[in-house]
């Protein structure tokens, strides 16, 4: 049925073997097709769980958000994809704009997940939250100074700053946001000052920036909390190293709120399974679901009623960003041509 990895909550016996099979016979063989790029250890062990609750088989495939969204593309009205889940939501805004998604009605979805943290049009649902806030040297740095985002522009803070590149999804997000609050002129002369105040030129991902203040190059990194917390959570000695010698500060806390970001999921507009699609985001966004979350992932549950981990208590209470998840994406063009512009590479 896909080429490429193919993960199967059940017994491969079940598989089928061509698109044709598919779409015409899979509506009501039990199945649910989801192609996802959040890596496997990180939706698999729901999905089986799923599977053992409902007798519904998941056929997942992952890889890379663009390269699935231009897989959906080619595959058009023939994809067997019922859902795509992917871990952004200027991604999720991107396969809105391509017309991949159906508008989904849903009383349980409604009621587990915050109007902010889904699309406005109900084409797609957050299933789980990260923040982007300020990672600290303990040596070096007093997060008293850490006071917002803005703030990071200071000329106190030349050659002191690291963070990955403008290519970088999460990134364009948190500057769309801030066009949102703060307008494309001012976003832009924040930019130049951040970028005047790196420490390196952007290299690596997240987990790079965090180690990177670890190890002296510099002295403050912004990054997701979910790689802190995977990295709080290894037996990686150098991981572990860093842990001890990093801290979150959370920027904004008297203005616009932590720059918060999801994970999120839209039933696709030529699904051959809509009602198992339904009843799998459904799933993923309860109680259970959203407490795994938090536990295996760091991630911060969607759902207000799920619990937080031990490692999210450990980080401390922060104002987050209420922001509509959708302008993440509105805005993502705009950000990426004003990164640009101020020389964020």
């Amino acid at each position: 049925m896909f080429s490429g990895t193919l993960l199967l909550g059940c017994s491969p016996a079940s598989e089928n073997t061509g698109s044709e099979g598919a779409n015409s016979e899979s509506a009501n063989s039990g199945e649910v097709n989801l192609y996802s790029s959040r890596n496997e250890g990180l939706i698999k062990p729901l999905l089986d769980e799923f599977t053992a609750e409902t007798g519904i088989q998941v056929n997942l495939l992952t890889g890379s958000g663009s390269g699935l969204l231009s897989r959906l593309q080619s595959e058009g009205a023939n994809t067997p994809a019922d859902l795509f889940l992917t871990v952004d939501a200027g991604s999720l805004h991107r396969a809105k704009e391509a017309d991949l998604f159906q508008p989904v009605t849903s009383a349980t979805l409604n009621d587990a997940i915050p109007d902010h943290l889904r699309d406005s049009d109900r084409h797609w649902y957050g299933l789980s939250m990260r923040a982007r806030p300020v990672f600290y040297s303990l040596e070096r740095v007093n997060p008293e100074e850490i006071t917002d985002y803005l703030s990071l522009a200071d000329e106190k803070w030349r050659g002191r700053i690291c963070v990955r590149s403008s290519d970088n999804i999460y990134n364009q997000s948190m500057v769309a946001a801030m066009i949102a609050h703060h307008g494309e002129a001012a976003t832009e002369e924040w930019a130049r000052g951040l970028v005047a105040n790196f420490a390196r030129n952007p290299v690596g991902g997240d987990r790079d920036q965090i180690h990177a203040v670890a190890s002296g190059q510099c002295d403050i990194a912004i990054a997701n909390t979910y790689y802190f917390g995977g990295m709080s959570l290894s037996d990686d000695a150098t991981n572990q190293d860093t842990v001890s010698k990093v801290a979150i500060a959370w920027p904004a806390q008297d203005t616009t709120g932590v720059h918060v970001n999801v994970s999120g999921i839209g039933l696709l507009k030529n699904a051959s399974n809509e009602e198992n699609a339904l009843r799998l985001i459904e799933f993923l966004a309860q109680t259970s679901s959203q407490t795994w979350y938090a536990e295996a992932n760091s991630e911060y549950p969607v759902n207000p009623a799920a619990p937080w981990s031990e490692t999210l208590e450990s980080w401390g209470e922060f104002t987050a960003d209420d922001i509509s998840m959708s302008v993440l994406g509105e805005n993502n063009a705009i950000a990426v041509r004003l990164m640009d512009r101020a020389g964020w590479r």
